[in-house]
């Protein structure tokens, strides 16, 4: 991520949070602004060229969107094209970063990080169906439709928007990482971070709250579990929070002691 879209992206933090009325509906017409900027180069670099004035940008975002979004949602796209992006790409994954962050302010009693997880353990739990959704080809509604099908009503609104609007509009991305994103953003809105964990075994609840605590004061702010029994990794456990991984599994420690016995 270059510095100009680090920039942008906390003025577009910064207009989210002095937003008012931000709900659903603002969270699924910013999901349908991305879509509409993924799909047009054209527009999508008229609106990321920074040779251009803020004005001409916030014309061209008026005359596209102004008479299909409320004026919350209008407002928001006027403040992310008033900024200067590292490429236009980044424009449209500021934007789709904001409708999470949207969704997150929408729903703040929903646990969006902990639905989001158990999807995405649905979809990556079968190959073939990441594969067809992640896939270049094929019908951005039918896989959203496909995803409405297997969530089948048992995630809250907030959840199954985000899921299928990125569904729809992967481009070429893995799926189970735009889930993992979407949701370490929910979190970073909410103030914390997520931390997947993976054990052979179950956590006790009193490992779990020796290890929230020591990630906590590891990272400066509070932290969710979202845990994986994976029987593979034989004992230990395997931490992921964002890039940063922790193995101490005994699988991996086993496989070091192997490799450096072969050396």
């Amino acid at each position: 991520m270059g510095s100009a879209t680090t920039h942008a992206l906390a003025g577009a933090h910064a207009a989210l949070a002095q937003t008012a009325g931000v709900d659903l509906g603002v969270t699924g017409e910013l999901f349908e602004a991305a879509r509409a900027l993924g799909e047009n180069s054209h527009l999508r670099s008229a609106l990321a060229d920074s040779a251009a004035a803020p004005e001409a940008r916030r014309g061209v975002v008026t005359a596209v969107f102004g008479s299909s979004v409320s004026p919350a949602t209008l407002s928001l796209l006027g403040v992310i094209v008033d900024q200067r992006w590292s490429s236009a790409g980044d424009l449209v994954d500021g934007i789709e970063e904001l409708a999470v962050r949207a969704a997150s302010v929408a729903a703040p009693a929903t646990d969006l990080e902990q639905e989001i997880f158990q999807v995405a353990g649905v979809i990556t739990a079968n190959p073939e169906l990441e594969l067809a959704l992640g896939s270049r080809i094929g019908d951005a509604g039918a896989k959203g439709s496909l995803v409405t099908s297997i969530l089948g009503g048992r995630v809250s609104d907030a959840t199954a928007l985000v899921v299928t609007a990125l569904v729809r509009n992967a481009r070429g991305r893995r799926v189970r990482q735009l889930l993992r994103d979407a949701m370490d953003v929910v979190a970073d809105q909410r103030g914390r971070t997520v931390a997947i964990v993976t054990s052979a075994a179950p956590l006790s609840e009193a490992q779990s709250q020796r290890l929230v605590a020591a990630l906590t004061e590891r990272y400066g702010k509070p932290v969710t579990l979202n845990t994986v029994v994976d029987p593979t990794i034989v004992g230990g456990v395997r931490v992921q929070v964002a890039d940063d991984l922790i193995d101490a599994s005994i699988a991996t420690r086993i496989a070091d002691l192997r490799q450096r016995l072969a050396g």
